[in-house]
């Protein structure tokens, strides 16, 4: 695999995980393109845009998700456009009855098609995850 490309891959990802730390929908939204399709981990729905990206953050967000790479590939589609797939967990808020831990980790499943804009940064294309069976 080029590493170069993966470099990139983990800083996207970072930059994403980042994003969510602010608890700010429009910031996570932000990284989306336009027309980007989205379908979320934890809803049915299949998402669009910005906009649906945006509506799906301002719920999760609440949850103060933290993701970290479990495993991962990233393959190159062409010169400026990478999928980056595997495992990832997030600790979220536990608001389970009886919890015993203020958090807990949810295992999912997750694939990402970035693209490299003119200005040399990365937004979304496609991202898709699910929970870990």
């Amino acid at each position: 695999m080029n590493e170069e490309l993966r470099k990139i891959a983990t800083q996207n990802f970072e930059i994403w995980n980042d994003s969510l730390q602010t608890k700010e929908p429009e910031k996570v939204a932000a990284l989306y393109s336009d027309d980007a399709t989205f379908l979320p981990t934890v809803l049915g729905e299949f998402k669009r845009g910005k906009t649906g990206a945006k509506e799906y953050f301002v719920h999760f967000l609440e949850k103060n998700p933290s993701g970290r790479i479990v495993q991962d590939e990233v393959q190159e589609i062409s010169q400026d456009k990478y999928l980056h797939c595997g495992h990832y967990d997030f600790e979220i808020d536990n608001k389970d009855e009886g919890a015993t831990s203020p958090r807990k980790t949810v295992n999912a499943r997750f694939s990402y098609v970035w693209k490299k804009k003119e200005d040399g940064s990365y937004e979304i294309l496609h991202h898709h995850s699910s929970l870990k069976p």
